[in-house]
């Protein structure tokens, strides 16, 4: 995890997908929000205990230029990228590491995530965490779906529009120009 003193940096860039904003510190990311109109947006999008210590600046290069191609189309792995897991839950932690094992392309419903975290029952429980997901994409939330295979809510802007696009992108087939990344 980030040390206590590594500066928290906020950076903001447009892409496919719109404005994305990323809030990182030491080598965690620990906010990201994208399909926003404009930068202000992408900035109010944010949480404000986060942003207000955020400075904006440049954090975590390669992993910007792998969102702007993951917007554009291309078949991007985020398992390495280090995620801010502390105010989460243990139940919504292992939901969250089960979830970014979702590979892409695919799609698992609320109750198979569950059961994969270890609570079958708690399918709503999942949903919530998934609403709750301060890191998307990278976190891929938008891979899980109902059990009857409808998209269910997201809350990022467009909602279900979003949600839809993003999961359109990923059934594409993969060509060999998107390993260029």
């Amino acid at each position: 995890m980030a040390a206590a003193t590594d500066p928290t940096i906020l950076v903001l860039f447009p892409s496919s997908l719109g404005w994305m904003a990323l809030i990182g510190a030491g080598d965690v990311l620990k906010q990201l929000t994208f399909a926003h109109r404009s930068p202000r947006a992408a900035t109010h999008a944010l949480d404000t205990a986060l942003l207000e210590n955020a400075r904006p600046g440049r954090w975590n290069e390669p992993l910007v230029r792998r969102l702007k191609a993951y917007a554009r189309g291309g078949k991007v792995d985020f398992h390495d990228v280090r995620v801010d897991l502390e105010p989460l839950t243990e139940f919504q932690r292992r939901v969250v590491r089960h979830c970014r094992q979702i590979p892409y392309g695919q799609t698992r419903s609320y109750g198979q995530l569950a059961a994969a975290a270890g609570h079958p029952r708690a399918a709503r429980a999942v949903g919530n965490c998934m609403a709750g997901n301060r890191i998307p994409l990278v976190i891929p939330c938008h891979r899980v779906i109902s059990a009857n295979g409808r998209i269910g809510r997201f809350s990022a802007p467009d909602g279900i529009r979003t949600k839809q696009r993003l999961l359109a992108l990923e059934a594409r087939k993969y060509t060999p120009e998107d390993s260029n990344l």
